[in-house]
């Protein structure tokens, strides 16, 4: 036996050395291992440890994932076992159901326990669920851990999320909304709320000639549109379309039921408004609207409190007051089953009423302001001189919000009313972008009596040419006019002629001997090239760039090259050379208040800087403004001569594009002694109409009537009465405005002599 064995270890040997019977051999044979050196210590197996990450932090990773909604990093987290019981999808939108459902504004968490064992751990941690309609909900749960490919791996179940959800329950919010607040003008008139409301609409072809002219004083006195404007709607539609006239409140309609139903032809559809905008919108532009929620954003609305079905302000002050007019919604929290059987109930709260909102603006003014530019693309801004508030503003064309209420069945029919050519939904007041022309010379004034290059008494000859750049000859307006130059003018005389050589001559040296951006850096210190800070309404900065070199100057020194302005911009610089050199806020909003009548918000005047002109020259830019419409040879003198009040101001009229005439602009301030009626400022802008004596001023002069007097006496020069076109026909419009069949740069105006 002895002898047997040492053969037997012999043959295995060989056996293996040859590569006979391969398969005995294992796949991976491990190579032997390095001799360690004599002189290595060796160590000591008391002190050794296996190195294994701490369970906390693979916890900690986890939640803080959670926390940012990470669903990726937390899903790569769990353990295969976990995986293979669910897919990635399932997995997120648990967790953002979840959130959804319970309306998660913030998530916070801390570790409150650890237990580690070799191959297994458990993590005890809180979660605080911040939400907006349920409050703050505290869940004290366990996570458990296994050791896994290196690393912690969550051995993960729903009950993780919140133990009431473990087994596949879900959670379920009821909300409760509250009426959304009424927004109101200065003296509580309502602007928009909610009410029960008729769809007016005629088919021209259907009404008897001999009803005619009953019904259309019918529709006037339930629509409160005048005869002339409901005439023009009907007779020139196609008279065998539905045609819209207009939306009443319910109230109103039912009290002339048995009469206006009695005619043929006349449409009545009742509806639900949840907003109604009455008199077809006053001040569209500013009141904004509201729109159903879309589905884009329908789960980030569900998690902010809301219902799908509510409607939410888009524009204006719809849209900034949200939450002021939102009230505070009712909110109960349930934990359904899978089949979405109520389990428990987790929270409630109830619903509490929204506030109001109160515009700075009077209904009555406003809607003639709206009227007083109809029929024109254009823009009007009245701000109370010395606080900012705004009296108006008003954007040609304007659109009935009515229109967007689905629930409405003239919304059907409202096609390019709404999204027309025109864009009747964009505010050209605070939006619009544009050159401004010679209203500018004020500004290019006040940089060179600031600057020192010219004093008031400097005088300069305005001819019909200015030459003094090699190779380029520009123009008065003088010569496009054919009347005799201006001649030798003093500075103060240069703005009260619009001179543009004079403010040629300004840019040109401003560049020269002070350098690129000195008229430039006088815009800004205007307000120009920034946001004015309304902040209720929408807004566009305007653009004021340094002149690249002398012509740019020269050209900027007369408000063209690359300037840009908005109306409001213009109203609210023209308001602090009128105020002493303020720059305030424009603010729409003049009170605030809740449901208990508490005022918890009202208007303040807020300064935002001061003008960089000192009060002398700012003395000398108004006695020149002031003689504009005062003196026989202002570029205004023709408009203002019978007007009661002393205006100052400035003519505009702005090149914008070759071809095309010229935009139409008149701003200006008042300075009376009338504590009924505080002192004004106002920007008119008429695109490409012509000049700015012809059409901005005289509707500028038509704001001062309505503001002074309550109604228009003088007439435009296109008007055969007030609001009354000299054409019989007028082209239709969907404001309650009479508009000229020509377009009013069409119609042959009474020139001023001054022509600017």
């Amino acid at each position: 036996m002895k002898r047997i064995i040492p053969l037997i270890l012999i043959f295995s040997f060989l056996i293996s050395s040859c590569g006979i019977f391969p398969s005995l051999k294992p796949k991976d044979t491990p190579l032997p291992p390095t001799p360690i050196p004599s002189d290595t210590p060796l160590p000591d197996p008391k002190t050794m440890t296996t190195a294994v990450p701490e369970s906390r932090i693979s916890a900690e990773a986890f939640l803080s994932a959670w926390k940012a909604e990470d669903y990726v990093t937390m899903y790569n987290m769990l353990s295969q076992v976990t995986r293979d019981t669910i897919s990635y999808d399932d997995f997120a939108l648990r967790y953002k159901d979840t959130a959804i459902n319970m309306t998660l504004d913030e998530l916070n968490y801390a570790i409150t326990s650890v237990l580690t064992n070799p191959g297994s751990a458990q993590v005890g941690y809180k979660i605080d669920f911040i939400t907006h309609a349920a409050g703050v909900i505290s869940r004290d749960m366990v996570m458990n851990l296994t050791f896994e490919a290196k690393d912690w791996k969550i051995l993960w179940d729903d009950g993780m999320i919140m133990p009431e959800l473990r087994g596949g329950n879900k959670l379920a919010m009821e909300i409760t909304v509250p009426s959304r607040g009424t927004i109101y003008d200065i003296n509580g008139i309502p602007l928009a709320s909610e009410a029960e409301a008729y769809a007016i609409g005629v088919v021209p072809a259907s009404i008897p000639s001999n009803r005619w002219t009953s019904l259309i004083n019918e529709l006037s006195r339930l629509t409160g549109k005048t005869t002339f404007v409901i005439t023009q709607i009907l007779e020139e539609a196609n008279q065998y379309d539905y045609v819209i006239v207009g939306e009443v409140p319910a109230a109103t309609l039912e009290e002339r039921y048995s009469v206006i139903s009695g005619y043929e032809g006349v449409y009545l559809n009742r509806y639900t408004a949840s907003r109604y905008y009455f008199d077809g919108g006053v001040a569209p532009h500013l009141v904004g609207y509201v729109q159903p929620i879309g589905a884009d954003e329908a789960d980030q609305m569900k998690r902010n409190g809301y219902r799908i079905d509510e409607r939410i302000g888009r524009l204006g002050i719809e849209k900034w007051g949200q939450d002021q007019l939102d009230g505070e919604r009712g909110a109960a929290l349930y934990v359904v089953d899978p089949n979405g059987n109520a389990i428990t109930r987790l929270s409630k709260t109830d619903p509490l009423a929204a506030n109001t909102i109160y515009t700075t603006f009077d209904e009555d003014f406003q809607y003639d302001l709206q009227r007083a530019i109809a029929g024109f693309n254009a823009a009007v801004v009245v701000l109370e001189r010395d606080t900012g508030r705004v009296l108006g503003l008003a954007s040609s064309p304007t659109f009935d919000p009515n229109l967007l209420d689905f629930n409405n069945y003239n919304s059907f029919y409202s096609g390019d009313l709404l999204y027309g050519n025109n864009r009747p939904m964009y505010n050209r007041a605070t939006q619009g972008q544009y050159p401004l022309g010679s209203v500018f010379k004020i500004i290019s004034m006040a940089a060179a009596l600031e600057t020192g290059i010219y004093n008031i008494n400097d005088t300069y000859e305005c001819g019909y040419e200015f030459n003094e750049l090699d190779g380029v000859t520009l123009t008065d307006w003088t010569l496009e006019h054919d009347i005799p130059p201006s001649g030798t003018l003093t500075l103060g005389e240069g703005l009260m002629r619009s001179c543009n050589p004079w403010f040629y001559k300004i840019g040109l040296e401003l560049y020269r001997r002070v350098g690129p951006d000195a008229l430039s850096s006088m815009a800004r210190g205007f307000g120009l090239g920034s946001l004015t800070g309304i902040g209720e309404i929408e807004e566009e900065p305007g653009n004021v760039e340094t002149p690249k070199d002398e012509y740019s100057s020269v050209q900027l020194g007369i408000g063209q090259s690359t300037l840009l302005v908005t109306p409001l911009q213009v109203a609210r610089f023209v308001a602090a050379v009128g105020n002493g050199g303020t720059l305030y806020r424009p603010q729409v909003v003049e009170q605030i208040v809740d449901p208990a009548g508490n005022v918890v918000y009202a208007f303040q005047p807020e300064e935002q800087g001061k003008l960089p002109v000192s009060e002398k020259n700012l003395g000398y830019i108004k006695d020149a403004m002031l003689s504009v419409t005062s003196n026989v040879r202002g570029t205004a003198y023709n408009t203002f001569k019978f007007v009661k009040q002393k205006i100052w101001g400035k003519t505009g009229t702005a090149q914008t594009s070759p071809g095309a005439l010229p935009n139409a602009w008149f701003a200006g301030f008042t300075d009376e002694e009338d504590p009924e009626k505080p002192n004004i400022a106002i920007a008119v802008l008429v695109e490409n109409i012509g000049e700015g004596s012809d059409f901005a001023a005289p509707i500028f002069r038509r704001v001062l009537e309505l503001y002074y007097n309550g109604q228009a006496s003088m007439l435009y020069n296109w008007e055969a009465g007030v609001y009354i076109t000299k054409t019989p026909t007028p082209t239709p419009t969907i404001t309650p405005t009479p508009v000229p069949t020509k377009a009013p740069w069409q119609i042959t105006p009474e020139t001023d002599e001054t022509g600017e």
